[in-house]
């Protein structure tokens, strides 16, 4: 067992077969985090004493400069002893429900579109979770976790469900859709994220998404429709494909009590000439342009939350700025 310490907070914590950003998390510090694969580089910390090793070989957050200042990601750096860092905690970064390792066994699986499919796991011991949170899936055969968002709602914990796309020619999602049968066990760890449904907040809600960055935002909106202190915020979901055959999500809305009067959903495709998106009648656009288009000056009086590929992200996110949406407001996880 390895103990880390960050002299500056004058704190210490167990890190045992784990890395020091989700030991710390576990402990129940706010040790700064995004993608937790080792991408973004918003864990960074930097090693005062002690020897680490990563998780990931040459993982992709981590720069020149960052070695030469002896700087390391936390999601990614195993101790190979006891260590000391110099790390900015944060309240923020606390979770309500501590992240855990857990298994799960696959129940049920089936197709939301032709290249996302949505896999239910049931627990081994059950793990809570919020609305719009990850969780991080070891898919048997393949060296390393990846993370996928849950669709569902996490009040009990005892079921995970991932709408997840399949990336072509990728180890993860190949084991997922090809090799996965019912009855199989896969490797569990979380939750985490940042980019939950907030119930303080009193404003309606505006969820964006593209891809896979279908599973969050689902999540959020069944949550936000089954809470009753909710009940008087609107829910508005825009969705974006490529193509007509890309474009999924109202059947799940349209589950929700209040669908077509508080809760409202509209889909939109940026291909509109491909040949698969014949008789297309919806929105044609990209998500962030759709948004400005509909909401305007007024985006600014939003929750807004927003999930999908990165550049669909960047782009909202500039959007965002450009229509003087406050920080607070604006809830992601940054991923690759």
């Amino acid at each position: 067992m390895a103990k880390i310490s960050i002299p500056a907070a004058n704190i210490e914590y167990d890190c045992t077969d784990d890395t020091i950003m989700r030991a710390a998390t576990r402990a129940g510090l706010g040790f700064p985090y995004e993608c937790n694969v080792g991408e973004c580089g918003n864990c960074r910390f930097e090693l005062l004493e002690g020897e680490v090793t990563y998780l990931r070989p040459n993982p992709p957050g981590v720069t020149e400069r960052d070695a030469q200042r002896n700087r390391y990601l936390g999601c990614q750096a195993l101790p190979k002893g006891d260590c000391k860092i110099k790390a900015p905690l944060r309240d923020h970064y606390k979770s309500k429900h501590l992240p855990q390792k857990t298994q799960g066994e696959l129940i049920e699986a089936f197709d939301v579109t032709h290249d996302i499919r949505e896999f239910r796991f049931r627990l081994s011991q059950p793990v809570k979770f919020l609305a719009g949170q990850y969780g991080l899936i070891t898919a048997p055969g393949v060296e390393g976790a990846r993370a996928y968002s849950m669709c569902n709602t996490g009040e009990s914990g005892e079921q995970w469900h991932f709408q997840i796309r399949r990336v072509p020619n990728g180890a993860a999602t190949t084991s997922l859709f090809d090799h996965l049968k019912i009855g199989d066990v896969v490797g569990l760890d979380g939750a985490f994220g940042m980019a939950y449904l907030r119930e303080d907040a009193p404003r309606d809600i505006l969820l964006l998404a593209g891809g896979s960055g279908l599973s969050p935002m689902v999540s959020i909106a069944r949550a936000a429709a089954a809470n009753p202190a909710l009940a008087e915020r609107k829910i508005h979901f825009i969705y974006g494909g490529r193509t007509a055959r890309d474009v999924c999500g109202e059947s799940f809305l349209k589950e929700l009590p209040g669908f077509g009067e508080r809760i409202h959903y509209y889909g939109a495709i940026s291909m509109p000439d491909d040949p698969s998106s014949a008789g297309w009648s919806g929105r044609v656009g990209f998500v962030h342009d759709i948004a400005e288009q509909m909401f305007g000056e007024n985006i600014n009086q939003y929750e807004v939350y927003f999930a999908g590929p990165p550049l669909m992200s960047q782009s909202v996110m500039k959007m965002l700025i450009k229509g003087k949406v406050p920080a607070t407001q604006m809830h992601f996880d940054q991923f690759y």
